[in-house]
């Protein structure tokens, strides 16, 4: 049986980026050959990747990158399953390159770095998904911002900086549905005239005032899932398109991602295989 020294357990540690309590049973299963036990190590890594991959990658990051000329932006959302991997160093900076290629290369799809991606789950032993992306091209300039590493927002503008990075702000406390009222579906509009109509009968006001009753709960839905008609977030007694006029701006499109938005978290995913690990142990 060959030595299984601590230098030789680093060194298959640095190679592989996996545990040294893994790496040291792999040398020891190999009889101390490293290459043998670097192989050992991917195969069994990829099997536990595969079984990461059924548990719900929930939390993460927003990768951002913007092009020096501000015309060409992109947002990348990529997944972990807990917050202390979304925090890592290499799962960031993956987030962030994965953006700039969406901006350089404008893939159909990020298939290209499945590889990447399976390279990071054996290092850092959770799933971890490329769930989605988006490039915008300016008919204007792009503002970028970033609230922490949960919420990111291009807005293509026209007008002064402040205003670009104003409407981006908004944009990630307010999260509008649409830009305008021109882009809400006519069958939304409708049910909501149905629900208030019937809320007006229901209250058993006059016709008249019943009527002004519609009309006012309309409108504030239809302005509450727009951009333009929402309440200014650093000026609630100005609408957005208010803002801009006074500014003499103009939004062209604009995008957001919010970490984890519409994936159903479950309790214990993670966290409870651990402690069943950490319970069997004992």
């Amino acid at each position: 049986m060959a030595e299984i020294t601590a230098a030789l357990v680093k060194e298959l540690r640095e190679l592989t980026g996996l545990p040294m309590m893994d790496c040291k049973k792999a040398l020891t299963e190999t009889n101390g050959d490293i290459k043998k036990a670097e192989e050992l190590l991917r195969i069994k890594s990829g099997a536990k990747a595969s079984k990461a991959a059924s548990r719900v990658a929930a939390e993460g990051v927003v990768g951002a990158y913007l092009s020096a000329d501000a015309k060409l932006g992109a947002l990348v959302e990529l997944n972990s399953e807990t917050d202390f991997v979304a925090k890592n160093e290499e799962f960031v900076a993956f987030a962030q390159s994965l953006a700039e290629k969406v901006v350089k290369s404008n893939p159909n799809d990020l298939s290209s770095e499945e590889a990447n991606r399976q390279k990071l789950v054996q290092k850092l032993g959770e799933n971890i998904a490329m769930r989605r992306f988006k490039r915008l091209q300016a008919k204007g300039k792009l503002a970028l911002y970033l609230h922490g590493a949960k919420i990111g927002v291009l807005v293509d503008y026209e007008g002064p900086d402040e205003a670009g990075k104003d409407v981006a702000m908004h944009v990630a406390f307010a999260k509008p549905a649409y830009l305008s009222k021109a882009e809400i579906p006519q069958e939304a509009g409708a049910d909501e005239r149905r629900i208030q109509e019937a809320r007006a009968k229901e209250s058993g006001k006059p016709p008249e005032i019943a009527a002004k009753m519609i009309e006012g709960a309309v409108n504030k839905f239809l302005n509450d899932k727009t951009l333009l008609g929402q309440a200014f977030v650093r000026d609630d007694k100005q609408t957005v398109e208010k803002y801009l006029a006074a500014k003499k701006a103009k939004v062209n499109a604009y995008a957001f991602f919010v970490v984890g938005e519409g994936i159903e978290k479950k309790s214990g995913d993670f966290a409870a295989e651990v402690m069943a690990q950490a319970g069997a142990a004992r």
